[in-house]
């Protein structure tokens, strides 16, 4: 048949299965939102082109299919590069599709002419520039089995504008000839075999799971890998939900902002049992003093992440879920031997003894005053019982997101989204609009600061217009929270260009002028009230303005650049060990970095 190439595009968009698109018009991309007219595609209409970006990264985390987001050329392609390296450094698999100025006018700095494959190149998995109508097809489908094979990642696929208008008889490909594209999923069968031996020889095991078990949907083999050879398990900020955290084996979340049992676990391990993670600096702190005793099992479908931060000993090339259950298979089959004791509880009880009461012992904690003011973490756990491990939570970035990775019980893959590697403020609330779209029936809550919210506000209208009634509870501090943190412990508290004020925008009004519902909390007694008239909205978004204490700081914390074993609890043992009091709330206090440690340092080993 004899069709556009435009309509070529929203074809191909249905043959791949796709339902709905992320976007928003403009010049050099109008040709394809005609056909949108015409097709079953539902198109959901951004305010920005970073929100189209994220809502379909929302929707792919929410979902595991793959997100799509169509734009125009020059500020609309640049506009949406945020969330293409957002997706890049979280893995995440979505397609784009930017207009491009026509071909003849390419190079000639053309109105909104931008060189956007260029641009992309760095954050994108693939990206292509098309200049043949005939290409499309199977450029659309290549560019989807890119994007959700291997390790998942954005693709990209720029069109200009006479190819989007151009006709030819389009038909569409049944199958891929991708050569030089093969990823391994299958680990190597002596590196497996080495790796259980490792695992039935270690006295201080413990699994590092990272968001590729996710990715890969290893969450089952996952744990019957734990639970078969009795291993404790961390799950990092990628990968929490991938094993329960109600499961007795489970130890938290290591990291900078880490549970402290989980970040010291894999300090005094004698394996590291890394699946799908890689090792970066917010879980390593200082790379040359993290797990200084322990032997690698490193397992990842990107061989360049094998050996990338730290050498393995046993690299294993390969998926996740195939991988882990050769391990499974390796492990009983040593398991039956006669030499080997079967009763891994028996052989780790002394590990495990010291992990439950380094967990009795370094619990989080926080307190609340009866009087107030208003703590963040008892907001947030009141939300997760609310949520009773049912919903889906998406974060912004900053304080508020290690509350909520923190305070919240995840039980279930897919059921905690955030911008993890990238650290996008502005991620949540056009996220969480998408993993709503991608599962409507599942409530969806949105967990934000006041100045992550403030950088993607406008999406509300989206949220509105389109009838996706996501709850967004804002953890308003008044301040960028994080930012203020570190102002305060690292530089004298010396306050930089980090008060927001809680009136200018008023949230309520701000809801209210969106068309959504708007409710306040300032004191501890109404938090749970506040929450019943916000999951009784229904069937318009909601915010809650949750005005809590400015001065509330997130503990544990391993200073950037700093070993692990300078982890810190509370903000009282931090100032004991700067060797100065608190400071008084309110107050400019007494300097908290003039004293600060060498180990403490901010960056100090950066």
């Amino acid at each position: 048949m004899e069709l556009t190439g435009a309509q070529a595009v929203i074809r191909s968009l249905e043959e791949e299965g796709v339902e709905v698109i992320f976007g928003h018009p403009g010049g050099a991309i109008l040709p394809a939102y005609d056909p949108i007219l015409d097709s079953p595609v539902r198109h959901i209409l951004a305010r920005h082109e970073q929100g189209a970006g994220h809502m379909a990264e929302g929707y792919a985390h929410a979902t595991g299919r793959v997100g799509v987001a169509l734009v125009t050329s020059g500020p609309g392609g640049t506009n949406l590069v945020t969330a293409l390296a957002d997706a890049h450094m979280d893995s995440v698999p979505i397609v784009a599709i930017t207009g491009q100025v026509p071909t003849g006018a390419v190079g000639g700095d053309a109105f909104q002419e931008a060189d956007i494959t260029g641009i992309t190149m760095p954050v994108t998995k693939h990206n292509e520039m098309i200049d043949n109508p005939e290409r499309i097809a199977g450029a659309v489908k290549e560019a989807f089995h890119i994007a959700s094979t291997g390790r998942p990642g954005p693709v990209l696929l720029d069109i200009p504008k006479d190819v989007l208008n151009a006709r030819f008889a389009f038909s569409y490909p049944d199958r891929l000839s991708l050569p030089g594209y093969k990823p391994t999923l299958r680990g190597h069968g002596r590196m497996v075999r080495e790796a259980a031996r490792e695992i039935l020889n270690a006295r201080r095991p413990v699994i590092y799971a990272g968001g590729g078990i996710i990715k890969a949907n290893a969450h089952e083999e996952l744990r019957t890998l734990a639970e078969l050879a009795s291993l404790p398990v961390v799950t990092t900020l990628m990968a929490r939900g991938a094993f329960p955290d109600s499961h007795p084996q489970c130890l938290g979340m290591p990291g900078m902002h880490g549970h402290w049992t989980a970040v010291t676990a894999m300090q005094k391990a004698d394996l590291l049992i890394a699946l799908g993670a890689r090792f970066d600096d917010r879980v390593t702190g200082n790379l040359a003093s993290f797990a200084p005793g322990a032997r690698v099992i490193h397992v990842d479908i990107d061989p360049a992440e094998i050996g990338k931060n730290r050498d393995p000993d046993v690299p294993i090339v390969g998926d996740c879920r195939v991988v882990i259950a050769q391990l499974v298979d390796a492990l009983e089959t040593l398991l039956t031997d006669p030499g080997v004791t079967s009763d891994r509880g028996s052989v780790l009880e002394d590990w495990w003894r010291t992990l439950r009461t380094w967990s009795r012992e370094h619990p989080l904690r926080y307190e609340q005053p009866s009087d107030g003011p208003l703590k963040p973490q008892q907001v947030i756990a009141a939300i997760g019982e609310r949520l009773g491990g049912d919903g889906i939570v998406v974060s912004g970035v900053g304080q508020h997101q290690m509350w909520a990775s923190q305070h919240i019980r995840y039980e279930q893959p897919r059921r905690w989204i955030n911008s993890g590697g990238l650290g996008a403020m502005g991620f949540c609330v056009p996220a969480a609009i998408g993993a709503k779209v991608g599962r409507p029936d599942t409530t969806v809550v949105g967990i934000d600061g006041d100045g992550s919210f403030q950088m993607t506000l406008q999406e509300l209208a989206t949220a509105r217009t389109e009838g996706v009634p996501v709850i967004y509870c804002v953890i308003n501090n008044g301040a960028l929270g994080m930012v203020r943190q570190w102002q305060e412990l690292f530089y004298e508290r010396r306050f930089s260009s980090i008060d927001l004020g809680f009136e200018v925008p008023d949230l309520v009004k701000l809801a209210e002028a969106f068309g959504c519902a708007g409710f306040r909390c300032e004191r501890p007694d109404d938090i749970g009230s506040t929450l019943d008239k916000a999951f009784a909205v229904g069937e318009l978004p909601v915010v809650v303005d949750f005005r809590v204490d400015p001065e509330e700081k997130v503990f544990p914390m391993v200073p950037a650049g700093a070993s692990n074993d300078s982890i810190v609890e509370s903000a009282e043992e931090w100032y004991a060990q700067v060797g100065s009091p608190a400071p008084v709330p309110g107050g400019a206090g007494e300097p908290g970095g003039a004293g600060v440690p060498d180990h403490l340092r901010e960056g100090n080993a950066v």
